[in-house]
C-alpha cells in the first residue's frame, strides 16, 4: 500500500494576528512543523 505523509506548518499565529487554520486542520495531517517562537509563533499560541 502506497502512503502519502501529510505535513503542516503550525502555530505560526502571533497576538491578535491568526495565521493559518491549526485546531481545523490537525486532524488531517500526519506530520506537523510546530513553530517554537523564533522566527512566528508566541507563548499563548504554542501553550494551545
Amino acid at each position: 500500500m502506497k502512503t502519502i505523509d501529510l505535513n503542516c506548518d503550525l502555530g505560526e499565529s502571533f497576538g491578535p494576528y491568526k495565521m493559518g487554520m491549526d485546531e481545523s486542520g490537525i486532524k488531517f495531517v500526519t506530520s506537523a512543523n510546530i513553530a517554537c517562537g523564533w522566527h512566528a509563533g508566541d507563548p499563548v499560541v504554542m501553550d494551545r
